[in-house]
C-alpha cells in the first residue's frame, strides 16, 4: 500500500458562497437581547438566577468565567447575547467547535448560513463553498506567522476587515534567516499558500458588513480569549483546494493552551457547557488534568471550587446527576455532556433548555444583580 493517499483535494471543483441556498438569514434569527425571553418554568428560572450569581461571585475574586458553546447557538440567533456579556464583562472566555467559528464568518460576511447536508452531499457540493474554506485558511496563515490561535486570527480577521499578506520573497528570505524559529513552519505554509493558490501580497481587504454580531469579532475587540477546537476532517473547510490540516492543527494547539491557561485561574469559577455535546466535555477534561498535573508538580492544590453548568435539550437521560454518575448498564452512562463534566470537580447542573433561552434569561438575570 502506497503510505501516500492518492485523492488530491487540490483538485476539488469549488462554488460562490452566494450562490448556495443558506437554510439561515441572520436577520430572520438573531436574537435581540433587551426583548423579553420565552417563559420558563420556576425552577429553571431559579437555577438561572444561581448561575447568575455565581458568575457575580467568580468575577469579584477574579477567577474565570468560561462559556463553551456548539455551532447551534450561532445557527439559532443567540450572537448579540453573546456580545453584549462580553460588552458588560460577563465572560472571561469564549470556546466554540470549528462549526461555530464556520457559521460565525458565514454571517459575518455574507449574513447567511447553513445548508441541507442531505441534499448537499448528494451532488458533492456540501462544504465545497469557495470563500468558506479561502477566507478561514487565509485567516489561520495571516494568524499563524504572527503566532496567533484560530480563535484571535479569525476574529481580528473579521474585526479588521481582512489582513495583509506579505511577499513571498521576505517570507523565503526569514525562513532561510532563522530556520529554527518557531515561526518557521508557519511561514513555510503560508509561502506554499501564496505560490500554489497565486495570492498576490499586500492588504487584503473583505467587507464583514454584519461583524457587530460577530462573536469571535467582539472577543477580539475587547482582548478577550477566544478560542476554537476544529476537528480535521469534521467541518466543511476541510473541502476546499486550500485546506492545510497543519494550519487547522497549529491554530488549535495554540488555543488548547491558551484554554488551559483560563482553566488555571478556574478556582471559584465558573463553566457554561451550552449545547456542546461532545467538544466541550472532551477538551474541558484533558486541560483541567494538564492544570492539575502542573499544579501538583508545583506542590499546589488541584483546581476547586468551580460550578459548571451543562445546557442541552435532552432530558439528560432520565438521570437525577445531583446523584451522581448512573451505573454503566444505564443509558445515561453514555451521555458524553453529562458524564465526562460530573467527573471534573466542583458543582455540576444540568440544565434542560433550549440553548438561546437559557442564555437570554442568564443575560436577564446578570443584568438585575
Amino acid at each position: 500500500m502506497n503510505p501516500t493517499p492518492k485523492t488530491d483535494l487540490s483538485r476539488l471543483q469549488v462554488f460562490p458562497l452566494a450562490e448556495r441556498q443558506s437554510l439561515t438569514t441572520l436577520s430572520d434569527v438573531l436574537v435581540e437581547p433587551s426583548d423579553a425571553p420565552p417563559a420558563v418554568s420556576d425552577a429553571l428560572a431559579n437555577t438561572i438566577g444561581d448561575c447568575a450569581r455565581n458568575i457575580h461571585a467568580a468575577l469579584a475574586r477574579r477567577a474565570s468565567v468560561m462559556v463553551i458553546y456548539g455551532a447551534h447557538l450561532i445557527k439559532n440567533g443567540g450572537q448579540l447575547l453573546l456580545v453584549q456579556m462580553l460588552d458588560h464583562g460577563w465572560v472571561s472566555h469564549l470556546a466554540t467547535n470549528g462549526a461555530g467559528t464556520i457559521h460565525d464568518w458565514e454571517f459575518s460576511w455574507l449574513g447567511r448560513s447553513t445548508e441541507s447536508v442531505r441534499a448537499n452531499v448528494a451532488t458533492g457540493t456540501f462544504g465545497t463553498w469557495d470563500e468558506t474554506g479561502r477566507n478561514i485558511h487565509l485567516a489561520l496563515l495571516i494568524g499563524g506567522i504572527n503566532g496567533e490561535g484560530y480563535g484571535r486570527a479569525l476574529g481580528r480577521f473579521i474585526y479588521q476587515d481582512g489582513g495583509l499578506l506579505p511577499a513571498p520573497e521576505e517570507l523565503e528570505r526569514q525562513i532561510r534567516a532563522e530556520p529554527a524559529n518557531p515561526l518557521t513552519p508557519a511561514r513555510a505554509d503560508l509561502l506554499l499558500a501564496l505560490r500554489q493558490h497565486g495570492l498576490a501580497p499586500g492588504r487584503l481587504l473583505l467587507n464583514h458588513q454584519w461583524r457587530n454580531a460577530s462573536p469571535l469579532a467582539n472577543a477580539f475587540r475587547h482582548d478577550v480569549p477566544f478560542t476554537a477546537h476544529p476537528g480535521i476532517g469534521y467541518d466543511i473547510i476541510t473541502n476546499h483546494p486550500m485546506f492545510n490540516g497543519a494550519v487547522i492543527g497549529r491554530a488549535a494547539g495554540l488555543d488548547f493552551r491558551r484554554f488551559v491557561e483560563s482553566v488555571e485561574s478556574l478556582d471559584g469559577g465558573v463553566v457554561l457547557s451550552i449545547g456542546s455535546a461532545i467538544m466541550g466535555p472532551q477538551v474541558f477534561e484533558k486541560s483541567l488534568s494538564c492544570v492539575n498535573n502542573l499544579r501538583l508538580q508545583a506542590g499546589r492544590p488541584i483546581v476547586s471550587g468551580h460550578s459548571i453548568y451543562v445546557v442541552d435539550l435532552q432530558d439528560g437521560g432520565g438521570w437525577d446527576w445531583t446523584k451522581g454518575e448512573p451505573p454503566r448498564d444505564n443509558p445515561a452512562y453514555y451521555l458524553r455532556f453529562c458524564k465526562s463534566y460530573s467527573r471534573m470537580g466542583g458543582a455540576m447542573h444540568y440544565v434542560q433548555c433550549d440553548n438561546v433561552t437559557f442564555l437570554h434569561h442568564l443575560f436577564h438575570a446578570l443584568r438585575r444583580l
